[in-house]
């Protein structure tokens, strides 16, 4: 198993679990929306004994404009 530690925009903190983990990039619903996650370094916890594969995905973009709720 391996996981996706995401980084800045919406998503900041959250941990998803990453099918492949050696995928460049993540494309994630967020609202009506997606939000793009792009990886940066290599894969941690490689070794059979050290938890699950972790790799860093840092914030690219967002097909829509995030803010705010506007339900009054």
């Amino acid at each position: 198993m391996a996981i996706a530690r995401l980084h800045g925009g919406p998503l900041d903190g959250q941990v998803l679990p990453l099918e492949a983990p050696d995928l460049d990039s993540l494309i994630v619903p967020y609202g009506e929306g997606q939000v793009v996650y792009r990886r940066k370094g290599d894969a941690q916890h490689t070794g059979e004994h050290d938890g699950p594969t972790e790799a860093e995905f840092w914030f690219v973009e967002a097909t829509d404009e995030i803010g705010p709720s506007s339900d009054d």
